[in-house]
């Protein structure tokens, strides 16, 4: 892989490792595949992490994702594609990333655990983290894309 900036996992193997084994296992948890890559990808949207966006899109799209619903996240509220779970999930992942000031509002959390328990909300949680921490490697460091 080539970086436009500096390429991180050669000067922070360990640290790389650590994020990469972190988000390998959020894979196969209890969200399901297709809504962790959701979360994903409307985070890197957010973020404008061009090599977060190919790569989780290309992952939605190989995993049967229906195209109008892959076109239609980034205005997930106004589309018909999305049930109330995703809604609940993609509105903490949006809360987490923006934190305007502070924590997010109580009446998204309590939306959330209409639909999530405490197990699956930590991993929500862990994976809204991750993908953001990801994002500010690839926009500040910029990999370039394949």
């Amino acid at each position: 892989m080539q970086y436009r900036r500096v390429e991180y996992p050669k000067y922070v193997p360990e640290a790389f490792r650590g994020l990469y084994a972190i988000s390998e296992g959020l894979h196969g948890g209890r969200l399901g595949e297709e809504l962790l890559l959701l979360v994903f990808q409307r985070v890197s949207q957010i973020n404008g992490c061009a090599f977060c966006l190919d790569m989780h899109a290309a992952a939605l799209r190989k995993g049967g994702i229906a195209p109008r619903k892959l076109d239609t996240l980034a205005a997930w509220r106004d589309s018909r594609f999305f049930d109330a779970r995703e809604g609940a999930a993609l509105a903490w992942a949006e809360a987490l990333t923006t934190l305007p000031s502070g924590a997010p509002e109580d009446a998204v959390y309590e939306t959330l655990t209409g639909h999530f328990d405490e197990h699956e909300i930590a991993e929500l949680t862990m994976a809204v983290a991750t993908i953001n921490a990801w994002n500010r490697l690839g926009v500040g460091l910029q990999p370039v894309l394949p």
